[in-house]
């Protein structure tokens, strides 16, 4: 998959230092992964759902969520927000839908 991008993704996770170590693990196997749907996300991040074109990847054992527009078709994923378990809840995220 093509990771769009790794600066957006690490701007974003700035703030969140405890994160880091978990986001670079997380980039550096989505951009090898041939993802084709959930299922395929799945296997590798069994805890990630999607709401419409918006993979929520649960991160740092549920401290976080990393939320991506996924394209399957074009084998990309658009970095939209990292946000602590708390501002997801507050769902300001459902723009990006």
């Amino acid at each position: 998959m093509n990771v769009i991008s790794k600066q957006i993704l690490l701007q974003k996770t700035a703030k969140h230092a405890d994160a880091l170590a978990a986001i670079q693990t997380w980039f550096e196997f989505a951009r090898k992964a041939k993802w084709r749907s959930l299922e395929d996300i799945r296997k590798d991040y069994p805890a990630t759902d999607m709401v419409g074109p918006l993979a929520i990847f649960n991160v740092k054992g549920n401290h976080y969520r990393l939320i991506v527009y996924v394209s399957f078709r074009y084998q990309r994923l658009y970095v939209k927000e990292f946000l602590t378990h708390a501002e997801y809840d507050k769902g300001a995220w459902k723009k990006w839908l």
